[in-house]
């Protein structure tokens, strides 16, 4: 039978304890927003020149009130085409989802993370303590976390 022996712990090891980062090092702070009277095609546009798949919907007081995406945006070709629609009138608002989720500022990765494993999101808009937006993070974003996380802690 052998004898185990308690291994003896190294006091100047590093601590291996995992701290998440902050959501706000890899959030998109610089964002291109629309309100809801801009029009559809101009969005749709906007998205394409931009290379993004969406944007917030904010309303004269600056509040999110909605999100426009590259799905929402679908839905102008098959009014035109199913309802034979014009849509160079139609504006953000026709089409825009007011189905969102939110996370605080405060949050770190690991929340974002969460969030997007248990839930269809593929972005999330980022509200400070009042409720203001500072900022957008997407499943891609936390893609980076975790390359960067990978080269530098694991």
């Amino acid at each position: 039978m052998k004898n185990f022996k308690q291994n003896v712990i190294q006091k100047d090891k590093k601590d291996l304890a995992f701290v998440a980062p902050s959501i706000t090092k890899y959030m998109v702070r610089e964002l291109i927003t629309f309100n809801p009277d801009t029009r559809i095609i101009e969005a749709i546009e906007t998205l394409l020149k931009n290379r993004i798949t969406g944007a917030p919907v904010l309303n004269h007081s600056g509040e999110v009130v909605g999100l426009i995406d590259d799905k929402d945006c679908l839905h102008v070709l098959m009014s035109s085409a199913y309802n034979n629609h014009p849509v160079d009138r139609d504006t953000v608002s026709d089409y825009m989802s007011n189905v969102m989720k939110s996370i605080s500022v405060d949050s770190d990765i690991l929340d974002a993370a969460t969030i997007f494993t248990s839930t269809p999101y593929k972005r999330l808009i980022v509200l400070d303590d009042k409720g203001k937006l500072v900022g957008q993070i997407s499943r891609r974003d936390v893609l980076r976390a975790i390359n960067e996380l990978n080269h530098t802690t694991w």
